[in-house]
């Protein structure tokens, strides 16, 4: 997983110090971008409220037992949910109680090895959280009727390093589900896997199998849909490299550009709120990047550690 050896948090030209024990593995802010949750190898989580201005620590959850790689914010609808997953094999999701008051909602214990990644559905298909784990699985998360749910599947031998959910309203793939996931795994694929009508995964064949890496697909993620653009995705990996994928529905394949970044192992790529800018995330540098007129990608930024 990506490793960042600083400890602080730089937000707006405003450094929080998080005062994490180990290494910091991730931070995000949710959806309204007044809270933010950061994760670390000294197996917490801490979540940090503007207060005045000011990100001040208001929670630290300490239940994993292992490094913490992933937090992720659920929608508001659903009030404050937020859930992670560890080396320890679990994912946990919390939910605040009461201001700085937050309990376990539930544990997931279906993953035999390392749980590396986690994304939430959109609100609109309820609360789900997808789960990509190193012994290869995939699993679903779900929650109705008062009851927590799950299914899973091998996706990838060798091991599965990241899952993201599918915008809601991007149908450009074909005309039936609109819920799909894509997976990222140590078999150098990216996977994109349907939910058919009968409420059921397609988990024995994946809709599309992407070919363009040559080592572990460390991270994707897909673009928002805005309905400005054919469905989108990017991946980075082992291999030093970054892919744009777009969908050509004329031929129904997905069409890989090759983005021309400083060769690096990349460990993590994301997209602005509109689609418009992607960041890169290397060992010792994060690079942004946007799309001219003409279909090119320019780095716009780089940020040396």
């Amino acid at each position: 997983m990506a490793v960042a050896e600083s400890r602080t948090y730089d937000f707006e030209n405003t450094v929080i110090a998080t005062n994490h024990n180990d290494s910091l593995h991730d931070a995000q802010l949710d959806y309204y971008g007044k809270r933010l949750a950061t994760c670390s190898s000294d197996n917490s989580i801490k979540v940090f409220d503007e207060l005045d201005g000011i990100y001040q620590e208001t929670a630290c959850l300490q239940n994993h037992s292992g490094s913490v790689w992933q937090v992720s914010w659920a929608h508001p609808k659903f009030g404050s949910i937020l859930a992670s997953c560890s080396f320890d094999k679990s994912v946990i999701i919390w939910k605040e109680i009461s201001f700085k008051n937050w309990s376990v909602l539930y544990i997931h214990t279906a993953h035999d090895l390392s749980v590396n990644s986690i994304s939430w559905a959109p609100h609109e298909f309820g609360l789900c959280l997808a789960c990509a784990s190193a012994d290869g699985f995939l699993s679903i998360i779900s929650y109705a009727d008062n009851t927590w749910n799950s299914s899973r599947w091998l996706a990838h031998k060798g091991g599965c390093n990241a899952v993201d959910w599918m915008p809601f309203g991007d149908n450009e793939i074909s005309s039936g589900s609109s819920q799909r996931i894509a997976s990222a795994g140590c078999d150098n694929l990216i996977k994109i896997w349907k939910f058919d009508q009968s409420n059921k995964w397609l988990s024995e064949t994946p809709e599309f199998t992407l070919r363009g890496h040559e080592d572990w697909v460390r991270d994707i993620a897909w673009r928002p849909y805005f309905g400005l653009h054919s469905s989108s995705l990017a991946s980075c990996g082992q291999d030093k490299k970054v892919l744009i994928w777009n969908f050509d529905s004329t031929s129904g394949q997905w069409i890989s550009k090759y983005l021309d970044a400083n060769p690096s192992i990349f460990w993590r790529i994301s997209w602005s709120l509109t689609g418009c800018i992607l960041s890169v995330t290397a060992n010792d540098k994060i690079s942004l990047w946007k799309e001219n007129n003409e279909g090119k990608w320019e780095k716009i930024n780089e940020i040396v550690q």
